[in-house]
Order: structure tokens, then sequence, then C-alpha cells
């Protein structure tokens, strides 16, 4: 039996062109070695998997080459070469950083240093996983690094360049390494499957290059792993998912479809689906996070080659993309992303990940009601403030009587809004039949039978003290009205409101919807929001205790003071 050689290793590049997706790192060395223009250091790092050691290993051996063209690439003939093939080759030395770290390994290397090359140019030292190095073995490392013998050259190699101290990194000349492309990875598998005589479907390549996430020998590792599972020599699109246990994005465009239409209970059983078959509820919200951000990236043509997909799937995303509302995938982006963060602190995750889909599915109809609501709001403006609406006067009269039947039970705002929301005729010009809007002066229009006052902070926090008065005639809780006679701030059309703790803001939920429609339904604003946080650091506290209210007198009246030293009075705890 024929002993097995990894891809990885098999097919190593061995040339400088034959190096896959670091195209502005090869060209960099091959014109240093051309113009003689060799640093004494080079500092090679980025992610596993990318190219660092074989580049090092190509610019030793080129740098030796005895018979060097104008290519710039070494000839594999010559006797450096050969011996640097059959790993014989007395100028290039490799250190494994990592498991030797100490400083007797860096005064060893030091030492071999001092002693010139028997044959070539130059002795070239490779430190992979330079970063693992100690303190003191750095420092030893420095004055040889910073002024090596003429014929010595150092390439260090790390996957993490930030643990590498700086006075090391201002000696180095720094090359940073790609993430290779997923198209550069596929086309790379590609060749090697032509040379190895496997059929593989286009697909399955661009499925594996995506999943390597920008490392090259992660993918030939998965390119081998998916050769053995296959018993004829193929490489499916279906084989690889379910040999690399990846959610097929299928799922992603089936549960997308669900969501636009609305279907509450669609959605549901896809996810469902999904978890039989054993993929993690966490995974799946990270690809849908990433799903909706391809149909965003599809809707401008200028974004398309952001997409990091198949041709086949691509078509798909445009399709799916122009079908979907951009203000859906905007709102979609942001419910599922709330839903990503929480998700570890969540108790019942799979109940977090449902709830976050029947949001989703709730957003078509939500989005319809306030387009509606903007072409409402609209077709109001264009009417003019002095031209009577064109309502029946029977159908006025009977408006006319339903609100005074609803006036006296103090009926809720929602409940008035919607007994007059058929139009009624302008008040009359005299002032004391006026409505409240035009007896303070402000600008106004005619909405659902009464006008509206403009967006001030005045207008809004009268607004707002006279929704928390009737829910205090109501009967509400003690931390809703705490809540309530809050401070707020209008910043455009967003109130701000800081708040003392946390019952305080499931109060200020719990009234959020109530509470936006009476503002709305008293100023003319269609787009109005709360934001409501606990800051207590901000909260202007009013007096609670009767010390605190002893001393809020005081600070207004000093003469308290006195008096209740001159009585010898003392407050009431």
């Amino acid at each position: 039996m024929d002993h097995f050689v990894v891809s990885a290793r098999k097919y190593r590049p061995v040339t400088f062109d034959s190096v896959v997706g670091q195209s502005h790192i090869t060209t960099t060395l091959k014109n240093a070695i051309r113009t003689n223009h060799l640093a004494q250091a080079f500092l090679f790092c980025g992610p596993r998997g990318v190219g660092k050691t074989t580049c090092a290993r190509i610019l030793a051996k080129t740098i030796n080459c005895q018979n060097l063209g104008d290519d710039v690439e070494a000839c594999g003939e010559c006797e450096s070469c050969v011996s640097f093939q059959n790993n014989a080759s007395f100028n290039i030395h490799e250190l494994d950083a990592a498991s030797n770290n100490s400083v007797e390994d860096i005064r060893n290397l030091i030492d071999q240093v001092r002693y010139p090359p028997q044959t070539g140019k130059y002795k070239i030292y490779i430190i992979d996983e330079v970063h693992m190095l100690s303190q003191a073995a750095f420092n030893a490392f420095l004055k040889t690094l910073e002024e090596p013998p003429g014929y010595a050259i150092f390439i260090l190699a790390t996957t993490e360049k930030h643990k590498i101290l700086p006075t090391i990194l201002s000696r180095c000349q720094i090359f940073d390494f790609n993430r290779i492309q997923a198209k550069d990875i596929s086309h790379h598998l590609a060749d090697i499957a032509q040379k190895e005589d496997i059929d593989a479907e286009k697909e399955a390549l661009d499925l594996i290059g995506q999943k390597a996430d920008g490392g090259l020998r992660d993918a030939l590792s998965m390119f081998d792993l998916n050769v053995t599972f296959s018993t004829d020599n193929r490489l499916t699109y279906q084989a690889v998912l379910d040999n690399l246990h990846i959610l097929d994005y299928d799922y992603y465009f089936k549960i997308t479809d669900a969501l636009t239409a609305g279907s509450i209970s669609r959605a549901l059983i896809i996810f469902d689906e999904i978890l039989r078959k054993g993929f993690d509820g966490h995974l799946f919200v990270v690809g849908l996070l990433e799903h909706f951000r391809n149909l965003l990236v599809c809707k401008d043509p200028a974004t398309v080659s952001l997409l990091q997909v198949s041709e086949s799937a691509e078509r798909k995303y445009l399709d799916q993309s122009a079908a979907a509302n951009m203000s859906f995938l905007l709102s979609a982006l942001s419910i599922t992303g709330q839903c990503d963060i929480q998700y570890k602190a969540a108790k019942n995750q799979r109940l977090h990940v449902e709830l976050c889909l029947m949001k989703l599915a709730s957003l078509p109809d939500l989005l319809q009601l306030d387009s509606l609501t903007a072409v409402d709001e609209t077709a109001k403006k264009k009417v003019e403030p002095d031209q009577p609406l064109n309502t029946a006067p029977a159908a006025e009269s009977r408006v006319n009587e339903k609100a005074e039947q609803v006036q006296p039970q103090q009926a809720a705002p929602s409940r008035l809004k919607n007994t007059v929301s058929l139009s009624l005729s302008p008040p009359p010009a005299a002032p004391q039949s006026q409505p409240a809007a035009v007896k303070n002066g402000n600008s106004s229009e005619f909405e659902k039978g009464v006008r509206k006052e403009e967006l001030t902070f005045e207008n809004l926090q009268r607004a707002w003290f006279d929704f928390a008065e009737q829910r205090r005639a109501a009967g509400n809780s003690t931390t809703e009205e705490i809540a309530l006679r809050r401070e707020f701030k209008l910043e455009g059309t967003q109130i701000e409101i800081a708040l003392d703790n946390d019952p305080q803001l499931d109060a200020i939920q719990h009234v959020r919807y109530d509470l936006l429609s009476y503002l709305k339904s008293r100023i003319n604003v269609p787009r109005l929001d709360i934001t409501a946080r606990v800051a207590p650091q901000e909260v202007n506290r009013l007096p609670y205790t009767p010390a605190e209210k002893f001393n809020y007198m005081a600070e207004k009246n000093p003469f308290l003071l006195e008096l209740k030293q001159a009585l010898g009075l003392d407050v009431d705890f």
C-alpha cells in the first residue's frame, strides 16, 4: 500500500507564482530579490493556513538558488535547491518557537549565526510561532536581530502579531497576509481535483471554500475528508453538506419566503426541521443574520460583488432581494441581531428564537400599516385649512352624538380617536368653539375631526402629563405613576427618559403603545418613539422621605432650620 500524503503537504507551493491569494506579498518579495533590497529580518503575520511558512521557505530557497533567472523563481535543479527539497540544506534552519522558547534556545541560535555559510550566499533562520518566545528570550534576541552578519537573514512567522514586543517589530520588515478569498480556494481545489482524477461539483468546492474561512490548509483538509467519505471519487454538493454538517442556504431562502409572507406557522415548522437535523439554534440565528445581510447587499448592483457565494446562489439572492422590502430587511437585521446578542442569556433558547421568528413574520403587516398611515398623513396635508371635509350631515350628527356619549365616561384616547375617525367639518369661526390647539395659538391641521398641535417640547410635555393624570385617575400602580412623572428629553422625534430602576422601566414599557397612541392623537407627528433606560445618576430624584422633604424645603427657605433649632423639633423618620 502506497503511503498517503495529505493534500496540504503534497500540493504545498514551491514557487512564488504557485502561492494562492497572496500576490501583494509575493510581488514585493520578488522585487526585493531582483533589486537586491533584502532586509535582514522579515515578519510574516496573518491567520492560520494562509501561506506564511510556505512563503518563508520559498524565499529561503530562492535567494540561495545558483541559477536564478529573470523570473526570480528558484530553478529547482541546482545543488542548493535539491538539498533544500531533500531537507538536507545546511544554510536554512527552522526553529519552532512553541517548543524552543527559552533563553538557552536563542543563545544556541545566536552561536550558529556566527559561522558563515559553506555554500551559497545566505544563512536563513525561519522561526515559526515567534510570539511564543519568552520575554527573556526576546530580549536576548534583540541585538542579533538588529545587527546580524551580512549573510544572515531572519524570517519570523506568527499568527498573533499583537503579542510580539514593539522592539522586535521595529527591527523587522512586516508583511501582513490576507485571508484567502473563497473563489481562489475553489479554483485551487478544482485544479487539485483534476490532478487527482476526482469528479467534483463546482458548488461542492465553493462550499468548502466558504467553510474554510480564508484558510487554504483547512480547505485542503476538508477536501481530503470529503474525498475519503466518497466511495466513487465524486464530490457532490449534498455529500459535502452532510459530511461537514453545514446548514444548507436553501433553508434560509425558504424561511425568508415564509417571513415575508407573514406565515408564522411555516417559519416555526422550518425551524423545527432544522433543530431535528441536529443544528444549533445559535448557528441558525447567525446564518439568518448573514442571509439578511446578503439580501441587503443585493439591493444595489454596485455591492453585489461583496457576496461570497456560488453563481447559482447569487441568482437566488438577487431574485429574493428584489421581492423583499428594504424596510423589512433593515428591521429584520435589527431584530435578529438582538436575538443573537441575547441568545446565551436566554433560559429557553428555542423559545427565544421562535419569538424572534414570530416578530419577523409580523413585520410585513406592521410595515404595511405604517405605509398606509404615512399615505394618509400625506393626503391630509393636501387639504386646505379652510376647506370643509366632504362628509354627509347625517354621518356628522351621528359622530357628534357618539362623541358626546363617550366624553362623560372619560374614554381612553385610542377609543375616542377611533370613534371620531369619520371626518368632521371644520369648527366654526367663533373663538369659544375652537379646539384647544387653536386656543393655545399653535399651528395645527385637521385629522380625524380634531386639530393636532405642532411638535414642541411644551406641547409634548402637556400631553404626556395629561396621559399620566388619566392613568392615575384609572388607578395605576405607584411605580407607573412615579415613572410617568419623570422628566424627559426630546431629540428630534425621539423621547429619551432616564429612570431609577428596572420596575420603572417595565412600567414604561407596559404603557408604551398606549402612551405613543395618545401622544400621536394630540401631537402632529407621524413617527414618534420612546427610548427608556435605567440611569439613576441622571435622574433628578424628588424628595420622598420626611427628612428629604424637610431638607428640600430648607434649601428653599433657610429660616426653617432656625425654627427647627429654636423649637427643638425633630424630623419624624
